[in-house]
């Protein structure tokens, strides 16, 4: 896997003024420094570490024109502060080729790493760190050679050959490290918020797929109506009641329009919903989705309700969008119907060739001259304090879509546990993709 490139906060816009802020944090950040070898020669300051994170972190610069600005930012600041130190013993030309080589060591650096900056998103970070490190030794390097031919210091010790690449590597992974981090971290928080979008965008379409489901039904209807009142306006006609005939005519040309214009509801709905292109989801996908979306739900009507799951069969499906609208909407009333404390379980099995979703609650139940109502169309036991009911898609609807899978829904007698069940039963050659 190579390094993530990390998005910033884009508070200052041009390039130049980047190029000043990150020449600046590297001279002052060089400040922090030890001293390696005796005197002031040779010395490794934050600077380096400073420089590396911010290339990476800013790879769309020239890498070349910031090493330049990071270098003579360094050489200007350096000399400065000799200068304010120790203003009575000030020499300009001295101080100038004692720091001179510390703008070479930027200006080398800059140059190796605008030699990987187009693949530098795309290394591993072992390797970045590998390359960065052979990077830092040959600036390093370059630095110290300009020193000893700066001041006639002989180029070849032992303890500097054996120090400096030790310090090379180090640096290099430490920084590359930290920087790897930040950007896993990144592309995590990314892919979470992708994640909860992706989930919402589901969550919706599922609401739509109801509400396409419904209006399709409604529209079936809306047809058989409009024929049956033409052929009364035809049978109006035979037995000589014109009057009626143009009454029923009217209201068949009304009901038409009607019918037009939940056309063009559905062409939009269908669009949002795009239900042709769905993509695949496991039903262990799908249950753990109407788990999360449900548990949110509880919280917010602020009920305590546990949700378990048991996943016994487990497989692809493109039929998600389907699945999740019954499941949701099976939750949601066992949700509903819990008073303040209860569980529901989630259940996925198969049996017979059939794929069992089998959803339980411990909520106030169904009473018993309900039971054979709740999947009429209409039919609800909620309403709210002004006594309006409930807006959901309701059981019937919900057998309906199954129905459409040429499956079943069914209402199952309490167990030993008094839970109020329902199964929905699909055939498993109409979910499973490749079957």
């Amino acid at each position: 896997m190579g390094v993530i490139p990390i998005t910033i906060t884009n508070w200052y816009k041009s390039e130049s003024m980047q190029m000043t802020v990150v020449a600046i944090v590297v001279a002052v950040a060089g400040e922090f420094k030890i001293n390696p070898f005796s005197g002031e020669v040779f010395r490794i300051g934050l600077g380096s570490s400073a420089f590396l994170f911010l290339l990476l972190l800013m790879s769309h610069l020239p890498y070349l024109r910031t090493g330049l600005a990071a270098g003579a930012t360094v050489l200007l600041f350096r000399v400065s502060f000799d200068g304010a130190a120790s203003p009575g013993a000030f020499y300009l030309l001295g101080s100038l080729k004692t720091h001179f080589s510390a703008m070479l060591y930027y200006i080398v650096f800059a140059a190796g790493m605008a030699l990987i900056q187009r693949r530098l998103h795309q290394l591993n970070p072992l390797i970045l760190g590998a390359c960065v490190s052979l990077i830092d030794f040959v600036s390093n390097e370059a630095e110290l050679l300009m020193r000893s031919f700066a001041f006639g210091l002989p180029y070849f010790q032992t303890n500097q050959w054996l120090l400096i690449p030790v310090i090379a590597v180090v640096r290099s992974y430490f920084t590359t490290g930290i920087y790897s981090s930040i950007a896993v971290h990144q592309m995590r928080s990314v892919h979470a918020e992708q994640q909860k979008r992706i989930e919402q965008m589901i969550n919706v379409g599922s609401g739509l797929y109801g509400e396409v489901f419904y209006l399709r039904k409604s529209m079936d209807v809306i047809e058989r109506i409009t024929a049956k009142s033409h052929d009364l306006y035809g049978l109006l006609n035979k037995e000589g009641l014109n009057d009626y005939g143009r009454s029923v005519l009217e209201i068949t040309q009304q009901i038409h329009e009607v019918k037009k214009d939940s056309q063009r509801i559905l062409a939009g709905l269908m669009k949002l919903a795009d239900l042709e292109s769905a993509p695949e989801m496991t039903l262990a996908e799908i249950v753990e989705l109407v788990m999360k979306s449900n548990g949110e739900y509880s919280r917010m009507l602020k009920k305590e309700v546990r949700i378990e799951k048991e996943v016994g069969i487990d497989y692809l499906t493109a039929h998600y969008i389907p699945l999740i609208t019954v499941l949701n909407n099976l939750a949601a009333n066992s949700v509903e119907a819990i008073e303040r404390l209860g569980t529901i379980r989630i259940r996925v099995s198969e049996r017979e060739g059939e794929t069992m979703f089998i959803v339980s609650d411990t909520g106030t139940g169904i009473a018993e001259q309900d039971k054979e109502m709740v999947f009429e169309p209409g039919f609800t036991t909620k309403f709210n304090q002004e006594g309006v009911a409930a807006t959901g898609i309701g059981l019937s609807h919900v057998r309906d879509i199954v129905g459409s899978f040429r499956g079943r829904l069914l209402l199952m007698e309490p167990g030993r546990e008094a839970e109020t069940t329902f199964v929905a039963a699909f055939p498993t050659v109409k979910l499973k993709k490749g079957v």
